[in-house]
This record gives C-alpha cells, sequence and structure tokens, in this order.
C-alpha cells in the first residue's frame, strides 16, 4: 500500500500542480482540506521559514509525511516585491484579481526592459516520525510582468507573467508544459533527486 503523503496548502491551484507533479510516486497524496487541517500564519520572513512553518504544523496534526510548499513572484523593479507576500499583497484576502490590479499599478510606467521578474519556489518534505531533518529544495523560474492579461489558465500571477525566451505568459501554457518548466517543476524534481529514486517509488 503507498505511503500517505499531505501535501500541506489550501491553495488548490497549488495542490493540483503538486498531485500531478507526484504522480507515479509511491505515494496516496492528500491534501490538507481533506483532513479539515487549517493553515498556519504564515509570520516567517523567507520563503523557507514559511514552508518549514506549514510543515511542521501539519506533521504535528497528523503524524504523516508532508510536503510543504511557499512560493511567490519576486519583481526587480519593485525590490523583490511582491515576495513571500505574494498571496496576500492586496491585503489578507485578497484574491488572484486583487493582487493583479495591484501588480499592475506598482508598476505603471516601468519600461518593459525593467520589469524582469521571477517566481521562486521552497518545497520542504518532513518524513514521518521520527523525523530526520527537513529536505529542501527550490526553483527559480524567470520571466517579467505585462500590463495585459494573456491566458486562462493557471493562477496567481500567471496571466501577467510573460516567460523568459517565449512568447507566452504561464497561464497560456498547457499544465504539462507549465509542470516541466515552472519554479514548482524544478524544485519537485530537485526534491526527488535529494530523496533519491529508491525512496520516492
Amino acid at each position: 500500500m503507498p505511503s500517505r503523503l499531505l501535501v500541506a496548502t489550501a491553495n488548490p491551484g497549488k495542490l493540483r500542480e503538486l498531485r500531478s507533479l507526484l504522480a507515479g510516486l509511491a505515494f496516496e497524496v492528500l491534501g490538507q482540506r481533506e483532513l479539515g487541517i487549517v493553515s498556519p500564519e504564515e509570520t516567517g520572513e523567507t520563503f523557507l521559514a514559511n514552508a518549514l512553518l506549514k510543515a511542521r504544523h501539519a506533521q504535528r496534526l497528523t503524524g504523516l509525511a508532508v510536503l510543504a510548499d511557499d512560493s511567490g513572484l519576486e519583481v526587480d523593479a519593485l525590490d523583490g516585491a511582491p515576495g513571500v507576500f505574494s498571496a496576500r499583497y492586496a491585503g489578507p484576502s485578497a484574491s488572484d484579481a486583487d493582487n493583479n490590479a495591484k501588480l499592475c499599478a506598482a508598476l505603471a510606467g516601468v519600461p518593459a526592459s525593467r520589469r524582469t521578474a521571477r517566481y521562486r519556489c521552497v518545497l520542504v518534505y518532513l518524513p514521518e516520525p521520527p523525523a530526520e531533518a527537513p529536505i529542501v529544495a527550490e526553483g527559480v523560474w524567470e520571466g517579467s510582468i505585462v500590463d495585459e492579461p494573456r491566458g486562462e489558465g493557471g493562477f496567481g500571477y500567471d496571466p501577467h507573467f510573460l516567460v523568459k525566451g517565449r512568447e507566452e505568459c504561464a497561464a497560456q501554457l498547457h499544465p504539462g508544459e507549465k509542470d516541466r518548466i515552472s519554479h514548482r517543476g524544478i524544485a519537485l524534481r530537485a526534491l526527488r533527486e535529494r530523496l533519491g529514486r529508491d525512496a520516492v517509488g
């Protein structure tokens, strides 16, 4: 029987992407909402701190192996903002549309050459207790920000994130293509390498 792995996120878009990226591994993947877990307040100052906070919170409540993600958008012209505040850039209960509107307003008048940005993802894997040291992996996806949204897929800032070296925004990519080249896909492949092939199926 596959080992159970709890993905510690309340974001349905992240859970969908991580389920896809974890396909084929020897895990039964569970979302935290399935177990009635409420996310802790994200008080960390870095993606790693928040990922560790979420992973340890979920494991304390369930005793399961846990995979936690913290990720966001870093815009160079905004000194790395929204960063760890990406999901709540326009306020604690902000929608994707609210956050994107604030982002575009903050970049008003900034030329295309200075709109470079990246998505950053930090993944933390905690094995079942007695827990060993967490295994950490990171992925970075370079691009830039455009004012006019493009595409209907993805979530978050994807309609405004123009992928470096391509003509498409992240929201225009086929889900499988996005999984292959995104920050989350890069991070999960790095995590699988750190775990070792035999450890994950």
